[in-house]
């Protein structure tokens, strides 16, 4: 049975965007988070900003025709679907969540074409049963690049269950020349890390995992190749590839969105 007393992390996103597929538990959680950590509301919509230009960038300069995206949450306009299949119509694109009330959200709205998009329940841990569905075996169909993305969801999973571990077993599996996206919420300053740790942890009834150091989230791209970036480091994802000096920004950096889109080698 679905629990809505408790804020969800999918939900609290939502109404950071500026959405209506939220609570008042939600919010009311999210006006706490925001007196830890001003720039939250900012953070997300520099994040969804990145998650726009990573998957245009990957389906117009990389070629890239299908997307895997691994802890979709709640549909937002643009979705990955709605950015790569405007380069191209015939993009696919396979969304991952474990929460009901984000997969149902997402049939509903990709109801519209069923051929090139789907949504699997399912939670981003269970890597086998994933590749071995038959939306994603469709999608990895004659060895072409595939693009996986782990937006803003990996500080979702704890250090206990190896989250370096999922993205290496999720590259180890795409076609050769595939790619993935990575964010996730970041700090190092660890008092700052605990208590939004914990109070995450709290709200949410376990469901989340860990804010971790920049270092922390740099070993997701051990092995891979960083692009587009003059060092290979991620960085604060505002300043990956901005559209412009208009782009959001974070007006306070108490905590960042850090990552960058890398190629498997």
């Amino acid at each position: 049975m679905l629990d809505f007393s408790k804020p969800s992390v999918a939900r609290m996103y939502d109404h950071l965007l500026g959405g209506t597929d939220n609570y008042q538990v939600d919010r009311d959680a999210c006006e706490e988070l925001l007196k830890m950590a001003p720039s939250t509301r900012d953070l997300a919509l520099v994040n969804r900003a990145f998650l726009v230009r990573s998957v245009r960038y990957l389906a117009r300069e990389q070629g890239v025709r299908r997307f895997l995206d691994h802890g979709s949450g709640l549909p937002t306009s643009p979705n990955v679907h709605e950015v790569a299949q405007a380069v191209d119509p015939a993009c696919e694109v396979v969304y991952i969540d474990n929460d009901p009330v984000v997969s149902a959200h997402g049939r509903m709205s990709l109801a519209e074409d069923p051929t090139t998009t789907a949504v699997l329940e399912m939670d981003m841990r269970q890597t086998d049963d994933i590749f071995d569905s038959p939306q994603v075996q469709r999608l990895l169909r004659g060895d072409r690049p595939v693009a996986a993305l782990f937006v803003s969801v990996l500080h979702c999973i704890r250090d206990t269950d190896d989250p370096w571990g999922l993205v290496r077993g999720v590259a180890e599996r795409l076609p050769a020349g595939s790619y993935m996206v990575i964010s996730q919420l970041a700090s190092d300053d660890p008092e700052l890390r605990s208590e939004i740790t914990n109070f995450m942890d709290d709200v949410t009834g376990g469901n989340w995992g860990e804010v971790r150091s920049l270092g922390g989230v740099k070993r997701f791209f051990d092995g891979l190749e960083l692009l587009e970036v003059e060092e290979q480091e991620p960085v604060e994802v505002s300043r990956w590839r901005p559209d412009s000096d208009l782009a959001p920004r974070q007006r306070t950096k108490e905590w960042i969105e850090y990552g960058g889109v890398a190629r498997i080698k």
